[in-house]
């Protein structure tokens, strides 16, 4: 039995969603695993972790900021365990090259290069918006030619089937013997 630790930076929710799913599937198949937001806990790795699974949505271009500083001060640890990148951003809906393009970003900032990487979409969340934001992000999805703009209601694009994918590739790396994953 694997214990995974998954800690997380979320903005607006779907990123917390998507670890507290991973965490569950990693229960069902028998495993621990604590989902924790780093605004609350820190940005210490704690032991007794036997893999680590870093997620973090993307806003402006860019990884939140509590999430790169965890990366660069956990990163031996993280290339010592077997860990993974779930980064969530609306990019990944429809634009593959911006999502792994905010990867390659993170990568350069943190010198952190794991080797398994999910990419997933997020979501437009409308009724959670303020006025200005509401507005701007109307404005953003019609931009890029989305028919998502009634701002009335929200927008999950997060594929769940691919979460569950990658957390299952996830645990079958980690029990795979050392060179073999």
């Amino acid at each position: 039995m694997a214990n995974i630790y998954i800690p997380y930076g979320t903005v607006e929710g779907q990123t917390a969603q998507i670890a507290e799913y991973i965490a569950e599937l990693i229960r069902a198949h028998g495993h621990l695993a604590d989902a924790v937001d780093l605004k609350r806990s820190g940005d210490a790795l704690p032991d007794g972790y036997d893999g680590v699974i870093v997620a973090a949505s993307v806003h402006m271009g860019k990884h939140e900021g509590h999430v790169t500083d965890f990366v660069k001060k956990n990163r031996g640890e993280l290339e010592r365990l077997q860990s993974a990148l779930v980064s969530v951003s609306l990019a990944a809906h429809g634009d593959e090259q911006n999502a792994e393009g905010y990867v390659e970003k993170f990568e350069e900032e943190t010198g952190w290069r794991p080797a398994h990487v999910g990419l997933f979409a997020g979501a437009l969340l409308y009724t959670h918006y303020g006025f200005i934001k509401k507005h701007v992000m109307k404005k953003i999805a019609s931009d890029k030619g989305s028919l998502d703009t009634d701002t009335s209601r929200d927008y999950v694009y997060t594929e769940w089937d691919g979460v569950q994918r990658f957390t299952e590739d996830f645990l079958a790396r980690l029990a795979a013997p050392s060179g073999q994953a």
